[in-house]
């Protein structure tokens, strides 16, 4: 693999800031299954990552909050597939689209009034609908 991994125009993270685990997978495999070590765990320290500035990190750390340990890593987990490099890439692919979304933000919502011609719209239906049930109630008919 090459030494930085490309998630954003604006950022790069270099390969040594992300820390990759290999443990069994309970996964696809067959025969391997039970011999070799394809899950890949992904750990990324936000908190010290040199890639990310204190804004980008204040974001992640506010939207992945569940993800994210006590030790400030983010962890990604990929057992999807028989390879561990196959899982390696799936994972980082994870982390880019994790932290792709949580650096989007949403736009500011602009209050709008009611017309009032809108409103006398609504409250005549109202009305019009409150004399139908009323209409039912008695047994009066419509005609």
């Amino acid at each position: 693999m090459d030494n930085k991994t490309e998630f954003m125009n604006d950022f790069l993270i270099p390969e040594g800031e992300l820390v990759f685990k290999a443990s069994r997978s309970s996964g696809p495999g067959g025969q391997n299954v039970n011999k070799l070590n394809t899950k890949i765990t992904l750990l990324f320290n936000i908190s010290e990552s040199k890639s990310l500035s204190d804004l980008q990190k204040e974001l992640i750390c506010k939207k992945l909050s569940a993800r994210i340990d006590k030790a400030g890593f983010l962890q990604v987990v990929s057992q999807k597939f028989r390879t561990q490099i196959a899982n390696r890439k799936a994972a980082v692919e994870r982390l880019h689209n994790l932290l792709i979304e949580a650096l989007k933000t949403k736009p500011i919502r602009k209050k709008t009034k009611i017309s009032y011609s809108e409103k006398q719209k609504r409250l005549q239906a109202k009305k019009h609908k409150s004399r139908l049930k009323n209409q039912r109630r008695w047994g009066v008919s419509e005609q």
